[in-house]
């Protein structure tokens, strides 16, 4: 996805606001309440909407019930706290086509089964907190929800709400799980090897952008372009082209693009109108849904595009790129959201009818990129084929792909591909969309994994700094990027210019650089990174 805070906000927030009335909860309305009681069993305890907010400003649980919150960590306690002061950025109009999606309605319906009602109206109580909570002078947060719930007796099932909650991004916790379980693989050595230069290093020629605005009248999208080149252009080496992730920009990754081109690469960086940050806000201003199911397929369209028109401008007179695009012989760079749609257009078919099996119930236990991958359930057809013969090669960085490839999709990529995954990405957690779908995937490919990375580490810092501050929750938060990540930069740098360099007379050269020694030579204490060809078939038992 991307992704920004903002979108990630809209996107999980108010599944967030759900999940935390489950424990806590009171009522303003007509039916004015302001109790909610938690039960276990045959006992039950109580707690007012007065001593939530106290909680929030102060950052002390409420006495009575410390009998439950006594027996949380300290990290739990305060995600509670973080919660209750968290302020999701959505109007009524936006909130209310969210929640009227099919993933929306899915979603309702199962954390509704935390709540004790005679009615069996949990659905619909919990979509009344939500819509009338957005209308709130403050706008929606978990405390609005509960002001606004429509009853005048909130009760929760404790040990029902806690197995929602536990449940909530599994493939986060399955890759946790399943990196102590290979941690003995993993171990660090010291590789015997004499490396010739350092590729992280920049080139010697300037750079400089070509700003264009493509219009594919046959679509209605105007697509933005940002092409980077330099006086080391030629036609022997490959085009790159970026799709960025959801609710982003065409320049979040342009500490890369500067170094490919700065090598004599042309990097040519779209960005797509329907999923990209101006979209967001549109969406978060009420004027269009989130993501419309159609953009699994345009985006890779878009690519398509963006190529024609650069053969177009290869045989222009008198512009400075004339005779140096190389059309025919393009590297495709993909991140999260984009990394799916690098798949895509690299061969990966789009197979959706295990998807739309899969997301019809218990979407908690998904992570953000999965529930975003569930809006291609509204797609009329099964399976979309969306190669385009020009892509040589693919680089896949934090991609979603656990779903919309089903089973086989990804065994059709056709071209060489390196995948890289985070051990520490929630967003798009690094067992489920990156190390089986790698798995999946043709030989020759590289699966390039950052322990302790996160979703945002690989990101330009310019496009990261709405982090800081963030609070930490099992969606999102705990994001390590900035200066704090500026080590897995250097190493993206590295291994995608070693990448660009097969597709051309320098491949041997370069080739040590995607090798697991250098990987482990560019290792840093703060980050251990890894690097295979393959995954031995009983290092994925591990986590069955």
């Amino acid at each position: 996805m991307g992704i920004s805070w903002k979108s990630l906000k809209l996107f999980t927030g108010f599944s967030l606001a759900i999940a935390l009335t489950q424990f806590v909860g009171a009522n303003t309305t007509a039916q004015a309440a302001d109790t909610v009681v938690v039960r276990v069993g045959l006992f039950e305890e109580s707690v007012s909407l007065t001593e939530l907010q106290k909680t929030a400003e102060t950052g002390k649980l409420p006495p009575n019930l410390q009998s439950y919150t006594n027996k949380l960590s300290e990290d739990q306690r305060r995600f509670l706290v973080g919660a209750l002061r968290m302020k999701v950025p959505i109007n009524v109009v936006t909130l209310n086509r969210l929640l009227n999606t099919q993933v929306g309605t899915t979603i309702l319906s199962d954390f509704s089964t935390a709540l004790v009602r005679k009615d069996k109206a949990g659905v619909q109580a919990i979509r009344a907190g939500l819509i009338l909570g957005s209308t709130a002078k403050q706008g929606l947060s978990v405390l609005s929800f509960i002001a606004a719930y429509p009853s005048k007796r909130l009760e929760i099932n404790l040990p029902q709400a806690l197995t929602v909650a536990s449940t909530f991004n599994a493939g986060f916790w399955r890759t946790q799980q399943f990196m102590l379980a290979i941690a003995p693989r993993i171990d660090p050595y010291k590789p015997q090897i004499s490396l010739p230069f350092d590729p992280s290093q920049p080139g010697n020629a300037q750079v400089q952008v070509l700003n264009l605005n493509l219009n594919d009248q046959k679509r209605q999208r105007n697509i933005a372009v940002d092409i980077y080149w330099s006086s080391a252009v030629t036609a022997d080496k490959p085009v790159i082209i970026y799709s960025h992730g959801m609710g982003s920009v065409r320049s979040d990754l342009r500490y890369l693009a500067e170094h490919l081109a700065s090598h004599g690469y042309i990097f040519v960086a779209l960005e797509h109108p329907g999923s990209n940050t101006a979209y967001v806000n549109s969406a978060l201003e009420g004027k269009t849904r989130f993501l419309k199911p159609q953009e699994f397929l345009e985006r890779p369209r878009d690519v398509s595009f963006i190529l024609d028109e650069l053969e177009k401008l290869n045989q222009t007179a008198n512009n400075p790129l004339q005779g140096k695009l190389a059309t025919n012989n393009v590297m495709v760079i993909g991140y999260s959201f984009g990394g799916g749609t690098a798949l895509s257009v690299a061969g990966g078919e789009l197979q959706l009818e295990q998807l739309k099996q899969r997301c019809k119930n218990n979407l908690t236990v998904l992570s953000a990129g999965e529930t975003l991958q569930c809006i291609a359930q509204e797609l009329p057809e099964n399976s979309y084929q969306l190669r385009d013969t020009r892509i040589t090669q693919a680089i896949a960085f934090n991609p979603t792909a656990s779903l919309m490839f089903g089973e086989t999709g990804l065994t059709k990529v056709q071209v060489p591909t390196l995948v890289l995954a985070g051990s520490a990405d929630k967003t798009t957690p690094a067992l489920t969309e990156q190390i089986m779908a790698f798995a999946k995937i043709p030989s020759p490919k590289w699966l390039v994994g950052i322990v302790g990375g996160t979703h945002l580490s690989v990101k330009d810092p310019a496009y990261t700094l709405d982090q800081i501050g963030q609070p930490n929750t099992p969606f999102s938060g705990g994001e390590v990027v900035g200066e704090q990540a500026a080590d897995v930069r250097k190493f993206v740098k590295a291994i995608t210019l070693a990448m660009a360099a097969q597709l051309t007379t320098e491949a041997e050269k370069y080739a040590i650089f995607l090798t697991s020694d250098y990987a482990q030579v560019a290792s840093t204490k703060e980050f251990p990174f890894r690097l295979v060809r393959e995954i031995p078939p009983d290092v994925l038992r591990v986590e069955k």
